[in-house]
């Protein structure tokens, strides 16, 4: 891979190149399936793969409210907001277009409104996954460190972010 993308050892690419292939080989955690794709058709088969042929794709809109405080507007739980599978692809760093995708057990996935504090205008749509089941993940993990929990002791929900994706099957 040095060679194709001129990477020169030790090099900001050469690390941006094994962080991904790092990523897309490591083993999947316990109850995920997980595939690296370059092609939107590859996402789409891995995507129909775990979730059939009816299935719906959601991103947040933008970074608009990114930098700043904001209110939540209308929330609405994707699937009456009952626990489902998803497919959540996240864009990798890499010489050209790579995504992580991956399904894991256990998730909520809503969509919600997000207004300006001041006027209350809609400035932005986002994309929320929360994954219920925390058991398999590390006591490590970004998010138990920041909210002083371990695994499985709580449900962590993050924001798609603008460029990443989430497949989840139709309403």
């Amino acid at each position: 891979m040095r060679d194709i993308f001129h990477a020169r050892e030790g090099s900001t690419t050469d690390h941006v190149i094994l962080a991904a292939i790092h990523e897309c080989e490591r083993q999947p955690s316990r109850g995920e399936t997980k595939q690296c794709v370059a092609s939107a058709e590859d996402m789409i088969d891995f995507a129909t793969s775990v979730l059939g042929r009816f299935v719906v794709l959601r991103t947040t809109e933008s970074v608009n409210g990114s930098t700043q405080e904001v209110t939540i507007g209308e929330v609405r739980g994707i699937n009456g907001g009952a626990v489902t599978e998803s497919v959540s692809c996240h864009q990798s760093l890499y010489p050209y277009l790579l995504y992580y995708c991956h399904s894991v057990p256990k998730v909520r996935v809503y969509e919600a409104d997000i207004l300006d504090r001041e006027g209350r205008n809609k400035i932005n749509h986002g994309v929320a996954v929360c994954h219920v089941d925390t058991s398999a993940w590390g006591p490590g993990h970004g998010a138990f460190v920041a909210l002083g929990h371990g695994p499985g002791e709580i449900e962590v929900c993050h924001w798609i972010f603008e460029n990443d994706m989430t497949w989840t099957i139709a309403d």
